[in-house]
């Protein structure tokens, strides 16, 4: 396989830990991130920015103030910008994420599982 073509099984198994996005790659002002997830997030929004989330294998609740949205296995959701949410996972969930380049993961919450984003070797 060339050095320009990544896979996506490959990139969630090399992750080593919950709520830590990898950038698996960029088009224009976009990153598509890889994320495995489990338990619960922190209500954050993004207040500039919509976000794409795309389930691999699992089942993630996105929690928004006025109701739940369950996704399973390559079922996508966008969280419309400005709206609060927390994702949750009571089971290992691994997902794809499309965010602009900069987009921080706890959005305007911050706090303690903000991570930055890491790059796939």
């Amino acid at each position: 396989m060339s050095e320009d073509v990544r896979n996506v099984q490959d990139a969630l198994s090399a992750i080593g830990g919950h709520w830590q996005p990898h950038r698996l790659a960029s088009i224009n002002d976009y990153d598509m991130k890889v994320v495995t997830m489990l338990g619960e997030f922190v209500w954050h929004t993004h207040p500039d920015t919509d976000e794409l989330f795309l389930v691999v294998s699992g089942e993630l609740t996105i929690q928004l103030r006025d109701r739940d949205v369950v996704l399973g296995p390559n079922d996508v959701f966008v969280v419309p910008k400005g709206v609060e949410h927390r994702p949750r996972a009571a089971a290992e969930v691994q997902a794809i994420l499309f965010e602009p380049k900069g987009t921080v993961n706890t959005g305007d919450a911050g706090g303690e599982r903000t991570s930055p984003l890491r790059e796939l070797r």
